[in-house]
C-alpha cells in the first residue's frame, strides 16, 4: 500500500491530499504606480493583489518575478516580464543592481516575510493567516510524506502537531526549510516548485 502525501500549501495538486495551508485577506493601499519602472513579485497573491487595482495602472509595468511559475502566472494576466529570479528571494537584489540606481522598482509583498533584503520601495498588499484546515489536522500515526511550501505552512502545522524524527518531509527551497525544527532531516526541490516536490515524494 503506498504511503499517504500530504502537501501543506495554498495550491492544491490532483495528485497528493492537499491541506490548504493558508488564508488570504487582501489590501488595497493607494499606489501611484505611474512613478515606478518595475515592479518585483514574488508570489501568485501578489499578481491576484494587482486586481483591486484598474488593469490600466499597472498591466504596462514589466516584473521582476521571483521564479517561472510567478512570471507565468502574471504574463496570464497580460503582464509584461522584466527578468526572472531562481526562486530565491535574497538573490533578487543582485538582478536589481545591474540596473542603474535611478529606475524606481516596487515590491507587492505579503504583511509577514521571511525577509527580503530588498533595497527598494515596498507596499504590503495582502496578509496571509493560517487557516482552519490546518489547524484542525492532526498528523495520522501511519508513514506519510509532508511537503511544506512555504515557512507558513510550516508554522501552521506545528501549532497543532510535530514533526517526528524519522519523518519523510519534503521542503520547496531553502527558505522553507529554515523553519524546520532542528535536526529534522528533509529533501529539498530542485526547482522550487509544488510538482518537482511530489516528483521527489515519489521517490522516497
Amino acid at each position: 500500500m503506498n504511503k499517504k502525501v500530504y502537501l501543506f500549501s495554498a495550491t492544491p495538486h490532483p495528485d497528493v491530499i492537499h491541506i490548504n495551508s493558508l488564508d488570504f485577506d487582501f489590501y488595497q493601499p493607494s499606489i501611484d504606480f505611474c512613478v515606478y519602472n518595475y515592479l518585483i513579485l514574488t508570489s501568485k497573491k501578489a499578481v491576484d493583489a494587482l486586481s483591486y487595482y484598474p488593469k490600466e495602472d499597472y498591466i504596462h509595468i514589466p516584473a521582476l518575478c521571483i521564479s517561472r511559475f510567478t512570471k507565468e502566472y502574471y504574463e496570464s494576466i497580460g503582464g509584461k516580464i522584466l527578468k526572472v529570479g531562481n526562486g530565491i528571494g535574497s538573490d533578487l537584489q543582485k538582478i536589481i543592481d545591474t540596473y542603474p540606481k535611478e529606475k524606481r522598482w516596487l515590491y507587492l509583498r505579503a504583511k509577514k516575510i521571511a525577509g527580503s533584503g530588498l533595497s527598494v520601495d515596498e507596499c504590503i498588499v495582502y496578509e496571509s493567516r493560517c487557516s482552519n484546515e490546518i489547524l484542525n489536522f492532526r498528523i495520522p500515526k501511519e508513514e506519510c510524506t509532508l511537503i511544506f511550501t512555504s515557512p507558513s505552512s510550516i508554522k501552521c502545522f506545528l501549532l497543532n502537531n510535530t514533526i517526528s524524527h524519522d519523518a519523510n518531509v519534503i521542503v520547496i527551497g531553502k527558505t522553507t526549510a529554515k523553519f524546520l525544527p532542528k535536526n529534522i532531516k528533509y529533501n529539498i526541490a530542485n526547482d522550487n516548485s509544488i510538482k518537482d516536490c511530489i516528483l521527489l515524494s515519489k521517490g522516497i
